[in-house]
């Protein structure tokens, strides 16, 4: 008799541990979604990126093409 007591005791134990802990669960998932939002703005960030590139192939095309050029009219410029 004192054996058949024993086992519905353990029964309700380990039925409120896997309750409680269910709770606290659902609210670490709530926070994954959130932070997921952040990474579209770093990605946005790559556009920047792209106009320095553009920026500095400009200039070094402009010199290398006006360098042959310049030479002789920048002296008229500057006489003006």
């Amino acid at each position: 008799s004192a054996c058949g007591v024993a086992v519905p005791q353990p029964l309700a134990n380990s039925c409120n541990e896997p309750c409680v802990q269910q709770c606290p669960d659902s609210k670490v998932v709530i926070y994954p979604p959130p932070v997921v939002v952040t990474f579209p703005g770093p990605i946005l960030s790559t556009f920047p990126q792209q106009s320095v590139v553009g920026s500095t192939g400009a200039p070094e095309v402009g010199s290398g093409s006006g360098s042959a050029g310049v030479p002789g009219g920048s002296r008229v410029y500057g006489g003006a």
